[in-house]
């Protein structure tokens, strides 16, 4: 018996509530009417429990983070409504029972409560991108415990895994579930929004709807990488989750609203899907290997030496030896290099010299690479399992010479900041570090210089490498 009766990604645009709209929330009048047609479908089907999964609440970086108290509301102050409130009880033996199966499938979640949250400075609370989607459904239903989850940035795997685990839990409960992707689609969409245009939003919007229109989830999953990161959205990784709780059945949308008046995209879908024998998850993990190997097969020679210094360290506990059949450049040369690591596009570590240590590139990168997994104070060490999920860059530096902050860009320059004993260095090229000032003030904090010291100027440039270019 599957207990999930039925699934809808929501958008949870503020002003769609009057009290915060004052009129405005009229240009989406199709996303309302929507969103209303959801609530009086849930109705009807009268479930005992409401998951909603949101971006807005207190996001953790390694895990899902569950409302675990008896209690849960939250209000619009924040948004200049000083009258409206959301309020429901928690579905604490659900949360039970999922923690129990995502500990079983080492799924990285944890529940949360006023106490743990205090010590993060945020308030025990339902946030907006909660609120919205049980406004509309309060207005037609109450009878119903909440379960709110707030997504992390893991791996698509894991996502769709702990849907699954939704999926299970209501069905050892034998509860009937109804289940809310909360979600905006791209924030991008026009020159007049409040975000940075990009021409990929409205792409992004179209591909990802269409898709689960279709019922094509590997597409969802395969999406490009530059479109979806171009698009500044916020609802791909609840619709992650929302397929992992489709597992064994064939996805079958209907798109019932979707507007993008103000430079947001807002969609608004619902789910009739039927069961089938076979599951999602298997063909998903031979996409991302199969991706994954493709990846390091068309890597060129200096991120792939990276990768398999890692690769080394990892199953011998030592770094490797230079291998003897590298590129003039690599063996020979001495540079100071950079190695990155990132995981689903965030840093997820950064170690290099700006000038040679060691008797070659190679070997510079072979010692990076390792360092970056393992001793970057910023962040805790790479595990083993993460390996699959990082994308590896190397930057090569020429050599530093000074220059005064009128010949800087940051685009085409690195810049050394230099005061004393104290060296601070950024790399040229980063993303949101646009401005000579913004580049000099980064690289000062980073070697505690006051921008009131004197301090001398170098430059560089780099020859970046990526995995996959």
């Amino acid at each position: 018996m599957e207990n999930i009766s039925s699934y809808y990604l929501m958008p949870h645009p503020p002003l769609i509530i009057p009290g915060v709209g004052k009129g405005q929330e009229k240009v989406i009048q199709s996303t309302i009417d929507a969103c209303n047609k959801i609530g009086e479908e849930i109705s009807k089907l009268k479930p005992e429990t409401v998951v909603i999964i949101t971006p807005h609440g207190p996001m953790f970086s390694d895990a899902l983070a569950i409302s675990n108290e008896e209690y849960i509301k939250g209000d619009f102050s924040e948004f200049r409504d000083f009258d409206t409130y959301i309020e429901g009880e928690i579905d604490k033996k659900f949360n039970e029972e999922l923690i129990s199966i995502c500990k079983r499938e080492n799924i990285p979640a944890a529940n949360i409560d006023s106490n743990i949250l205090k010590r993060f400075n945020r308030k025990f609370e339902l946030d907006h991108g909660a609120m919205i989607p049980m406004y509309f459904i309060n207005k037609y239903y109450k009878d119903y415990k909440i379960v709110h989850i707030t997504y992390a940035p893991l791996s698509d795997i894991d996502l769709y895994k702990f849907g699954m685990a939704i999926k299970e839990s209501a069905k050892n409960l034998n509860r009937r579930t109804v289940f809310v992707a909360s979600g905006d689609l791209s924030h991008r969409l026009s020159k007049d929004g409040p975000y940075e245009y990009s021409p990929e939003g409205t792409k992004f919007d179209k591909t990802l709807l269409e898709n689960l229109r279709e019922g094509n989830v590997l597409n969802v999953f395969n999406m490009d990488k530059y479109m979806v990161k171009s698009a500044g959205e916020c609802g791909l990784k609840s619709v992650f989750i929302m397929l992992g709780a489709m597992e064994n059945e064939e996805v079958k949308g209907e798109i019932l609203s979707y507007e993008g008046p103000f430079g947001v995209g807002y969609g608004v879908m619902s789910f009739n899907n039927e069961l089938k024998n076979n599951g999602t998850l298997q063909l998903l993990k031979n996409m991302k290997i199969e991706k994954f190997n493709k990846k390091v097969s068309n890597a060129n020679p200096y991120v792939k030496l990276a990768r398999e210094s890692l690769n080394h360290y990892y199953s011998t506990g030592h770094l490797m030896a230079k291998p003897s059949n590298l590129p003039k450049e690599l063996s020979k040369e001495k540079c100071g290099a950079f190695v990155s690591l990132k995981k689903f596009g965030d840093l997820r570590g950064c170690i290099g010299t700006f000038l040679p240590t060691t008797d070659s590139l190679a070997e510079e990168i072979i010692r990076n690479a390792v360092e970056a997994a393992t001793q970057d104070p910023r962040f805790p060490r790479v595990g083993e399992d993460e390996l699959l999920d990082l994308d590896i860059s190397v930057d090569v530096l020429s050599r530093p010479h000074k220059t005064i902050r009128e010949e800087l860009d940051p685009k085409k320059y690195g810049v050394i900041v230099i005061h004393g004993h104290k060296r601070g260095l950024l790399l040229p090229d980063l993303d949101g570090v646009d401005t000579v000032d913004y580049q000099l003030q980064i690289a000062c904090e980073k070697a505690g210089i006051s921008p009131t010291d004197e301090y001398e100027i170098e430059k560089f440039e780099v020859k970046r490498y990526k995995e996959g270019e």
